[in-house]
């Protein structure tokens, strides 16, 4: 969904909102550096474990329901995307049990992570997905954060509103925000479409804005298409939490990149 190649992975990436994704298992297996953020990496293993397998069954019954706005060319038919959903989960979940580190309890707009985080930072089915849950003012306060925390680019997924695929009537408002921060942006069509109308994606460069343009001393982060249901929940990015400073010395700290939550 993000037309990627071997060289934008080369820097590191970091998906955000990534759910019950297996994109950083499979990043791991090719030996690519790669860490997840979602607030859901909080949750006990159990109750993680239990909403992973229970979404993939909630996604199964929803777009059964509406098989007529999907595009069917990649996933064939209902019952392969349901097997693709599943091996997802079932490469996710052991994962996070033996890299616990590449997986980092947080939500958008305010990441713990520091600037510059990762060269490439994805994000899908959450920014312009659940639009009509969170408004113009959120959209434009976490895509600030993910310029943020990237090293060079942004790339977000997709751009229409969630069941219906209608445009986001505030899209072109932050664009023009964005783009008098100083932040490159463009619109770019992707080799794959899924729910119907959702082929384009948002990308942000910031490679050639100076470092003092960038905001804070803190980081950011990124996502991916494995993505459950779960981490499409609007109500998990309502309210940010507060955070405090760690050094890259902490141990509790993944790579000297994150932040540690409020007490």
């Amino acid at each position: 969904m993000f037309g990627l190649t071997a060289d934008d992975l080369a820097g590191g990436v970091l998906d955000v909102c990534a759910g019950g994704s297996s994109f950083i298992a499979e990043c791991s297996a090719r030996r690519v550096p790669a860490w997840a953020v979602d607030p859901v990496y909080a949750w006990s293993r159990s109750r993680l474990a239990d909403a992973v397998r229970s979404s993939v069954k909630d996604g199964h019954r929803i777009i059964a329901q509406h098989p007529d706005r999907f595009v069917w060319t990649y996933y064939g038919d209902l019952a392969r995307h349901r097997r693709i959903r599943q091996s997802a989960a079932d490469r996710f979940l052991p994962d996070r049990e033996a890299r616990p580190s590449r997986y980092v309890a947080g939500r958008l707009p305010q990441l713990p992570l520091r600037d510059g985080s990762a060269r490439l930072v994805l994000c899908s089915h959450l920014l312009f997905t659940w639009s009509e849950q969170l408004d113009a003012a959120w959209h434009l306060a976490a895509l600030r954060e993910l310029a943020r925390v990237t090293a060079a680019q942004v790339r977000v997924f997709p751009l229409v509103v969630a069941g219906t695929g209608a445009r986001v009537p505030f899209l072109d408002d932050v664009v023009r925000e964005l783009r008098s921060d100083g932040v490159g942006v463009a619109v770019r069509k992707v080799p794959y479409e899924f729910q119907a109308g959702a082929d384009e994606m948002l990308v942000l460069n910031v490679a050639n804005r100076s470092p003092s343009a960038r905001g804070g001393t803190c980081g950011i982060l990124t996502a991916c298409e494995a993505c459950c249901s779960l981490c499409s929940r609007a109500d998990l990015y309502r309210t940010p939490p507060s955070w405090r400073r760690v050094s890259a010395a902490d141990p509790s700290c993944a790579r000297g990149l994150c932040m540690s939550p409020q007490a």
